[in-house]
């Protein structure tokens, strides 16, 4: 089975480049250095890949984000996403036909996992930028990741 990354939005999105962008699939949505390389990683590492979104849920590749937003999972419960509609998702999209997944994201999105994924423990968790101390660090464990593998 193919390894499921899960990787961060971001705040920085096309609309900040270009305010009259519209909707767009979630692939060009997102603009930040952080996201651009954890997708690198994925695709470098010959992962799937799915942007865990706290407005959106679970976006693939070709998912619609139709506006700019500003939300993370810090943020109020009525504000972000609910874990049944993620839970859903997950199911919905087939997320679930891994046995692996791999998280580029921080320990917030590792909790909304564990909460939503009816059974969390039936998968090998990876976890390739664990330690890091700080973005610089993990940009540049990211780099690395993804060097070593292309």
């Amino acid at each position: 089975m193919v390894p499921l990354c899960i990787i961060p939005c971001g705040k920085k999105k096309i609309w900040d480049l270009d305010p009259e962008a519209g909707a767009v699939y979630a692939k060009d949505a997102y603009q930040g250095t952080l996201h651009h390389k954890c997708r690198k990683y994925a695709e470098a590492n010959g992962c799937d890949w799915t942007i865990l979104s706290a407005r959106h849920g679970f976006l693939l590749p070709y998912d619609i984000v139709p506006e700019n937003y500003d939300t993370g999972f810090h943020f109020p419960k009525d504000q972000i996403i609910a874990d049944a509609a993620l839970t859903q998702q997950w199911q919905d999209k087939n997320l679930y036909a891994t046995d692996t997944l791999v998280l580029l994201t921080g320990k917030k999105h590792e909790k909304v996992l564990e909460r939503v994924l009816s059974q969390p423990e039936q998968y090998e968790w990876q976890k390739p930028l664990q330690g890091c101390r700080g973005i610089g660090d993990i940009l540049q464990r990211l780099d690395l990741l993804s060097s070593t593998n292309t």
